[in-house]
């Protein structure tokens, strides 16, 4: 991924209320990776967030989205940034976004696919990878069964079966 790719953050699930305000559906850790933002991308068009309301649901308002109507129009649309707009990782640390069409190899360095997602379901990170043959698996990205090394994923092919 390169610093100008687009990053996902959350996703417009719908109006919130009669002043232009939208429901969120997170993609992110947290409310906080918004905050940190002044603008967003929303489909093509760029945006100015004004307020961000904390919640199961997050609430925000752009500047550019006076009424019900306008916020009803961007429902579905993907919130996105810059790669180049999130904080520095420190060692050891990923986002997903990096690891999407990551190469996965065996600890030979014989080629098992590639990343196709990566899913949380609350124990930690899974990888879904693309096998040559067109089949995906779920593997858990975790030390000797998934591990990142040098730009890529080396997996214990047990896992694969």
């Amino acid at each position: 991924m390169t610093e100008d790719s687009q990053v996902t953050l959350a996703a417009i699930a719908g109006a919130h209320g009669i002043s232009g305000e939208v429901r969120l559906k997170l993609f992110a850790e947290g409310i906080d990776s918004l905050k940190r933002q002044q603008v967003v991308t929303v489909g093509s068009r760029p945006l100015t967030i004004a307020a961000i309301k904390q919640g199961a649901n997050p609430i925000l308002r752009f500047a550019e989205v006076a009424d019900r109507n306008a916020a009803e129009t961007l429902r579905g649309q993907l919130l996105t940034v810059p790669r180049s707009a999130l904080p520095p990782l420190e060692e050891g640390e990923y986002y997903h976004a990096d690891l999407i069409g990551l190469s996965c190899v065996d600890a030979e360095g014989r080629p098992l696919g590639s990343v196709a997602a990566v899913e949380n379901f609350g124990a930690g990170d899974i990888i879904e990878i693309e096998k040559p043959d067109g089949k995906r698996a779920m593997v858990p990205f975790r030390d000797g069964v998934a591990d990142l090394k040098d730009g890529r994923i080396v997996v214990d092919p047990a896992f694969l079966a």
